[in-house]
């Protein structure tokens, strides 16, 4: 019997009507492309109704815009007194300008690096906490920066401030952005950036008259001093506040409800990467903040080298000319604001060309700026830049908000401003100061600034097609969840074991999955065939971790674990054991599955699966000393079964079971997986052999070409037996 099923000539001759079928199949299947299926009405903050500032403010609450506004604002003191104060600073510890701009901007490679953790805690954790305890950490180190008696020593204290700090994008604008309407976040946005550009606007205009106050070469030391210790305050009240339901506003703007938090293990940084880099928005904005980054990041450093050497400027008079100029922005940022969250309610793609096209002029003032003859002069020109990126940046936190799925916000932030300060950061402050020694601070200036905002600007110009159909795929989402939840409600005791549903996935620019969706129930064995290069091992390979989807939802006994980690689903029960290589040859078959065991920490526990799995497995307990890559095709098989099965896993996932195996060897294969299928184990194989599919599995799912073309019991595939000839055959109708 096994061998009549093994051979999969008798289902082919028995399969003279199963291609038709196929092609129907195929007709009623939706449209994996979202964007052009769901209108504009559900896509998130587009066509809501208005809100005025004080209602938006309502809606999250006064406290916690006020007590993040404020920190930001004095997070503004400590950023002014490292650039205003520079000049004196470097006169102190007696460096040159290219050292003094690598210490005072090198703390950006750890707000990357402090971002990403950061991030990571905050799509995972209680929001404010992780604010607080940053804050305080930050003012204690910054105290600690007015002792600093050495460029290493100072530049240590730069970079431990910047840890500090790392948490003020990524975790801070989720909390904005969670906390307030759609329609008003723009506003609300802009007010946090007014009260902090106040703060910068009023610290060096302090700190320039305090150091003339105190006088002296160290004066500069009282200035970490004394700002620092507000945020203490600051820090206390941010614990207090309460974390706000993640994408609340955009499932209201979509579904008009709440569908309100899910239970949902960790989301990894590498799913995360993978599924951000999939948004193409988010792709054309780390290009072009990449470039701006060179410009907004270094530029100020150089701008106070310049008025120092150029006009002889103190601090307090350089404080003047950089700082008088932005109390201009505090008028027009609300006037931005209100109109954008107008215009992006009318329309994204609107939005984001005005963001970029306001980066152009920018690229035109500034070396018209650095060629003026006078300070004055240079303050009524900067007044206009500074006008002009009061209103940019006003704009493009909400924008960038949206686009980023509300679990991913803070990672997603977090990884982008990496990606931004790695290149554009650190890259314009080394380049600058090798510019500024070589030509002085005015050429570094120009050179830099000018083609990073033209670039810039132009960049995100034509990255405005792609944010409709990102905003779509948010949308589907929130969709996708919201059935799920309703099911699980509807259904508690149907939920399967594991759920994938409409999933893209691409090697590269290569798409190979298009909207691929299957369930497995609990002590279900399903067979997932086709032919070569169908995208079966993909499949297997999504739900394990290995691979991560552009675009879908896998789901695990109803929790959703599409950017878990590997390791987080072995622990959760999903184990995967992959075709021809699951097994560590050079080792024995004891010593792989001790291998297998690693993660128990307590020896005895790992001992006690071993053995029980030895028992399970007698042709392994007779070859336990064997090298493993001495072992049959189909023993290898069999080892790499006993590795997954030790962990008594939720589902295995077994890719190519019968591959390049003998008939007597598939046959003993068929006998172990039967035993696990009667023992009630959840099963997915995927194999070339529809014999030896259809001898373990009670239903079939075909691909081709990255879609399934056929889905339903065994019994039904018998029946439609041309479907075998026109996958496994190369046949079909004609």
């Amino acid at each position: 019997m096994v061998s009549e099923r093994r051979d999969p000539e008798p289902a082919a001759l028995n399969t003279a009507s199963l291609a038709a079928g196929v092609i129907n199949e195929e007709r009623v299947r939706p449209n994996s492309e979202c964007d052009s299926t769901i209108g504009d009405a559900t896509l998130p903050g587009v066509g809501d109704d208005a809100l005025s500032l004080r209602q938006g403010i309502r809606a999250g609450g006064t406290a916690t815009l006020a007590t993040l506004a404020l920190l930001n604002a004095f997070d503004e003191l400590d950023s002014a007194a490292a650039t205003l104060l520079a000049p004196e600073i470097q006169a102190t510890l007696g460096v040159s300008d290219v050292v003094i701009a690598v210490i005072t901007v090198g703390g950006l490679l750890l707000v990357a690096a402090g971002g990403l953790a950061f991030g990571r805690l905050a799509d995972n954790s209680h929001r404010p906490s992780i604010v607080g305890v940053a804050t305080l950490a930050w003012s204690a180190v910054v105290v600690a920066t007015g002792f600093v008696q050495n460029a290493f020593w100072y530049f240590v204290a730069r970079s431990l401030t910047a840890l500090g700090k790392a948490n003020t994008g990524p975790v801070q604008g989720a909390i904005l952005a969670d906390s307030y309407p759609i329609a008003s976040r723009a506003r609300v946005y802009a007010v946090n950036s007014v009260v902090g550009r106040v703060g910068g606007l009023i610290a060096p205009l302090a700190l320039g008259s305090a150091t003339a106050l105190i006088g002296g070469e160290e004066a500069w030391r009282w200035a970490f001093w004394v700002g620092a210790l507000p945020t203490f305050v600051l820090a206390v009240a941010v614990l207090r506040l309460p974390d706000p339901t993640r994408g609340q506003f955009e499932q209201i703007s979509t579904l008009g409800t709440v569908i309100g938090p899910r239970r949902a293990p960790p989301i990894s940084m590498g799913a995360t990467w993978q599924r951000i880099r999939g948004i193409r928005t988010f792709r054309v904005a780390i290009f072009a903040f990449g470039a701006l980054g060179f410009s907004f990041v270094s530029v100020p450093l150089f701008v106070n080298l310049y008025l120092e050497e150029r006009f002889e400027l103190s601090a307090f008079e350089r404080s003047l000319v950089t700082s008088v100029p932005g109390f201009l922005a505090l008028a027009v940022l609300p006037l931005v604001a209100r109109s954008y969250d107008r215009l992006y309610s009318a329309s994204p793609p609107r939005a984001l060309v005005l963001v970029g096209a306001l980066f152009l002029p920018l690229g035109l003032l500034i070396p018209i700026q650095m060629s003026v003859p006078s300070p004055i002069a240079f303050a009524v020109v900067g007044a206009l830049s500074v006008v002009i990126s009061s209103a940019i940046f006003a704009m493009v936190q909400p924008l960038f908000a949206s686009i980023t799925p509300a679990r991913l916000r803070s990672q997603g932030v977090a990884i982008g401003t990496g990606l931004i300060l790695g290149t554009g950061g650190i890259g314009g402050a080394v380049l600058g100061g090798l510019l500024s020694d070589a030509f002085g601070p005015r050429w570094a200036v120009i050179l830099i600034a000018t083609p990073a905002n033209l670039i810039g600007g132009i960049t995100l110009i034509n990255g405005a097609r792609f944010i409709r159909a990102d905003l779509a795929l948010v949308a589907a989402e929130i969709a996708d969840e919201q059935q799920e939840s309703e099911r699980l409600r509807a259904e508690p005791d149907r939920i399967p074991v594991v759920q994938i549903r409409d999933i893209d996935f691409a090697y590269d620019t290569v798409q190979v999955l298009f909207d691929v969706g299957f369930e497995v129930a609990r002590g279900e064995t399903l067979a997932l065939l086709g032919t070569n290069g169908a995208g079966k091992s993909t499949a297997l390979r999504v739900i394990s971790g290995l691979a991560i989807p552009s675009r879908g939802a896998v789901r695990l006994n109803g929790q959703t674990i599409t950017l878990t980690s590997v390791e987080t689903r072995v622990r959760l029960g999903i184990h995967h054991v992959p075709g021809g290589r699951a097994v560590f040859e050079s080792l024995s078959v004891r010593a792989n599955l001790e291998m297998a065991a690693f993660i128990y920490r307590d020896p005895a526990e790992a001992h006690r699966r071993i053995d029980r799995t030895l028992e399970r497995f007698p042709v392994l307990a007779e070859r336990a000393s064997q090298r493993a890559g001495e072992l049959s095709g189909g023993q290898q098989q069999t080892l790499g079964i006993a590795m997954a099965m030790i962990h008594d896993p939720e589902i295995l996932l077994i890719d190519e079971l019968s591959l390049g195996l003998a008939p007597a060897i598939v046959d003993h294969l068929v006998g172990v997986l039967s035993e696990l299928k009667a023992s009630g184990q959840t099963m997915i194989i995927v194999d070339q052999s529809l014999s030896t599919a259809l001898a373990l599995a009670d239903r079939a799912v075909f691909m081709e070409k990255g879609r399934i073309r056929f889905e339903g019991a065994t019994a039904d595939l018998i029946a439609r037996n041309d479907l075998a000839r026109a996958v496994f055959l190369g046949g079909g109708p004609r």
